[in-house]
């Protein structure tokens, strides 16, 4: 149930810049990607990507899925309001979760 807001790491630096750039100094800036999703729902579409586009001899990758006892005082939820960052810098992220997390997954497979 835990849930997190996911943002591509090329968007990530994109916003750093755009604080860097355009911001006010002594200004915080929250950069986010407006995409909040459980943690088992992105392991859901990270096994999806991964069953196309490097297929396991025997099964799907869902299958590997394991649950382990949770850390005491995890947080359950980590929420970002990126709304400064597009009202004063206009800034927001280019890529969606879809997109990004698919390049970020082809980019481990063609590197590691």
């Amino acid at each position: 149930g835990n849930v997190r807001d996911w943002l591509y790491v090329l968007d990530h630096c994109e916003g750093v810049r755009a604080a860097l750039e355009r911001g006010r100094p002594g200004e915080t800036y929250n950069i986010g990607g407006n995409s909040e999703r459980k943690n088992i729902d992105l392991v859901g579409t990270l096994c999806g990507l991964l069953d196309e586009l490097r297929p396991r001899r025997s099964g799907r990758y869902a299958q590997l899925i394991c649950f382990v006892a949770d850390r005491p005082g995890h947080d359950r939820r980590y929420a970002i309001d990126a709304s400064k960052m597009r009202g004063e810098l206009g800034w927001q992220p280019a890529e969606s979760f879809e997109t990004g997390l698919r390049k970020t997954v082809q980019w481990y497979l063609e590197n590691l």
